[in-house]
């Protein structure tokens, strides 16, 4: 019994793999990885440690203990056969597994950053030519080279027909025709900063399964006894790998990706700055939309029960009250169980040459200003001629504009939001902000958009089982393509500042943390006897105090067709 009960935690481990998050205890910061049948090899960079891990376990031991300064700042790594292939700094270095002696291979112009072989082919990338160059094994010549799918640092790995790009400012893998360099679809990560990439290939069953390394650094609460206050914010390495499961749908143009199991409950506390008299309340609140990413599961009131209305095709909660009088208070909103997953989009401009026109209905419905959008103002007027210049190609325009946005803005935070007019002429907008500028310039266009929001949940996704609350409520937009549909957009996240390039991660597309509530129409609304309140009547904030909780329950299992 005594040997069951040890191997008992080893074989519980061995089922979960490729579901469960690598650990490696001592590691800093991973970057290249590759497998050898089921045993990881991964480089910690700024140690130089090759490593040798049981993804089982996380177990792991140090494979070049004398060669360690050698391996340091390895970025890239692959293995082919019985040969390792590792990138540093410019230059490109192979080596036998059984003694890791490096061998001079090829030098770049630049830094290079990942590596991948298939059979006699050497797949190099470098960000700062833009490129991946591919080189023949044996003349060790460039044969050819592919534009770099993203605009970060890359990793690779290659299976028998896609090379696998991992982007680490893109946060996004792209599955590319390893022969002609083409994009067949790509996939956001579920966390921030991919550093590395790699396949694994069942011996059974032939299934592949993807393996993504991340690294970053973490904030986090240190308690220091010298100190007063003893608490202080300092930072620490985050590091670990993680499967990628993925679904692709070439018919709709997408691929999902990783997703959670999430409980969201939103709830209003009354709790008015001043007492006021209502009669006849109606009072409400949009609930979560269901979409190809996000799944209602379930949907129970909070606090009161509550009707259900449908407006523009979403679903909204409606809370009624005889009156509210001075001194009343209630609690009253939703809880709602949903699946969430990442979703990528590919169209290209090239799919939206020859579209069908706009019907009257969305002409009249959203290419007006409808929400203090300043379309008639000089500056907004000019703003749209300038951020498309003569491009007439639909998803060219929307890229333009979106990147000119970005040119003339930079991210502030504020209590209230200001017209399009006055952020552009004040350069500085919140993610609201943002996004009433993208959707004047879009539709003084002639693109349809609409906003979407109205909360992202904390991306802690270790957290699972703990309450979470988001510091700010969050909005973006979806842009509408006749024959393809609503295509999401950020507002202002990919606006990574310095004049770009900008990455595309959140265009057309959204990760497993968005929470889609309410799709063109208000989040929530107040009436009175029939009548609808506006903000210039009693803002709601200044009637009551709402508040939202977020616990991650579980990471959704892998798709059943992988």
């Amino acid at each position: 019994m005594r040997n069951i009960s040890f191997a008992l935690p080893s074989l519980i481990a061995s089922q979960m793999f490729g579901q469960r998050t690598i650990r490696p205890l001592t590691a800093a910061a991973l970057c290249g990885i590759a497998f050898i049948k089921d045993t990881l090899l991964a480089i910690d960079t700024p140690k130089g440690h090759l490593l040798e891990i049981d993804p089982a376990s996380d177990n792991s031991k140090i494979l070049n203990p004398h060669q360690v300064k050698e391996f340091s700042e390895v970025t890239g790594l692959a293995v082919w056969s019985d040969s390792l292939w590792v990138t540093r700094e410019n230059s490109v270095y192979l080596s036998k597994l059984s003694s890791l002696g490096l061998e001079h291979f090829a030098t770049l112009p630049y830094a290079a950053d990942g590596v991948a072989v298939w059979e006699s082919t050497v797949y190099v990338s470098c960000q700062k030519l833009g490129s991946i160059l591919i080189f023949d094994r044996e003349t060790r010549k460039e044969i050819t080279r592919f534009y770099a799918p993203g605009v970060g640092i890359e990793n690779l790995a290659v299976s028998q027909d896609i090379l696998w790009v991992c982007d680490r400012t893109e946060q996004t893998v792209y599955a590319m025709d390893r022969a002609t360099g083409e994009i067949q679809f790509s996939v956001l990560t579920p966390f921030d900063s991919p550093t590395g990439i790699a396949i694994h290939t069942n011996d059974e069953t032939g299934k592949e399964t993807l393996f993504v390394a991340y690294a970053s650094d973490e904030p986090y609460i240190r308690d220091n006894p010298n100190a007063d206050p003893n608490h202080e914010l300092t930072y620490r390495d985050r590091t670990f790998i993680h499967p990628l499961h993925y679904h692709h749908d070439p018919d709709k143009h997408y691929a999902l990706s990783n997703g959670y199991l999430i409980e969201m409950s939103y709830a209003e506390e009354i709790a008015p700055l001043e007492e006021v008299y209502l009669p006849a309340v109606e009072w409400r609140i949009a609930l979560p939309s269901e979409t190809e990413r996000q799944k209602v599961k379930h949907i129970e009131p909070i606090g009161m029960p509550f009707t259900e209305e449908v407006i523009d095709g979403q679903r909204v909660a409606v809370f009624k009250f005889d009156t509210l009088t001075p001194g009343e208070r209630h609690i009253f909103g939703w809880k709602a169980l949903l699946e969430v997953r990442g979703i990528k989009y590919r169209i290209t401009p090239r799919d939206v040459e020859d579209i069908p026109g706009l019907s009257p209905e969305f002409q009249e419905r959203y290419l007006v200003d409808d929400d203090d959008l300043a379309m008639e103002t000089t500056i907004v007027r000019r703003a749209a001629h300038e951020a498309i210049g003569s491009e007439t190609n639909v998803l060219r325009k929307m890229y333009n504009i979106r990147n000119y946005v970005y040119d003339e803005l930079s991210y502030g935070i504020k209590p209230y939001i200001d017209t399009p007019d006055l952020v552009l002429e004040r350069g500085v907008g919140s993610c609201g902000e943002y996004v009433g500028v993208l959707l004047a310039l879009c539709r003084l266009n002639g693109i349809p958009c609409r906003t979407v929001g109205r909360y992202k949940c904390p991306p802690h996704s270790e957290h699972q089982g703990v309450p979470l609350q988001p510091d700010f409520n969050h909005v973006w937009l979806e842009f509408y393509i006749p024959g393809f549909g609503w295509l999401p957009m950020e507002s202002n996240p990919d606006d990574v500042g310095h004049g770009g390039p900008y990455p595309t991660r959140f265009f057309m597309g959204l990760c497993w943390y968005h929470i889609e509530i309410g799709k063109g129409i208000s989040f929530e609304t107040l009436s009175s006897q029939g009548i609808r309140l506006t903000k210039d009547d009693i803002p709601l904030g200044d009637l009551a105090i709402n508040h939202i909780r977020f616990t991650i329950l579980n990471e959704l299992p892998p798709f059943s067709n992988e």
